[in-house]
């Protein structure tokens, strides 16, 4: 990326605190050695990206002790501007009943409400992300419409 490029790389203490705003996010995965994407409800513990869900959901088999990505992110198409986040790393069950009990106490609320919810916790080895400050045309960056 070039440093006139109209993106801002974003430090980890910043890509955090834009992760805990935001609403909802991705996770990427493999599911049936295809790549697929979860829309989520979140929330940061530690660092760390939980996510709430069903215990019978095939979400949890597939992602249990293998590498994921968390994306989210906030455009404002009107202004040109916004921001997007990634955090990869390892994702798990949270077994451990005090983290569990911990959980259901501050971690993300269901938005549906299950017989048996579990939370899968991403920790995140490689934060990145970046930010466009509005405005910037593909005139400016001397490319062609």
């Amino acid at each position: 990326m070039h440093a006139n490029d109209g993106f801002r790389e974003l430090d980890r203490s910043e890509c955090l605190r834009l992760l805990a705003q935001a609403p909802v996010g991705r996770v990427v995965y493999t599911r049936q050695a295809l790549p697929a994407v979860l829309l989520v409800n979140f929330a940061l513990d530690g660092g760390a990206v939980v996510v709430r869900t069903s215990a019978a959901s095939e979400f949890v088999r597939a992602v249990d002790g293998a590498v994921v990505s968390f994306e989210a992110d906030e455009v404002d198409a009107v202004a040109r501007s916004g921001w997007s986040v990634i955090v990869t790393g390892r994702a798990a069950l949270v077994t451990e009943q005090s983290v569990h009990a911990h959980l259901l106490r501050s971690g993300p609320r269901p938005w549906v409400s299950w017989p048996t919810d579990v939370f899968i916790r991403i920790e995140p080895e490689l934060v990145t992300g970046r930010e466009l400050a509005g405005g910037v045309t593909v005139q400016a960056l001397g490319l062609s419409p």
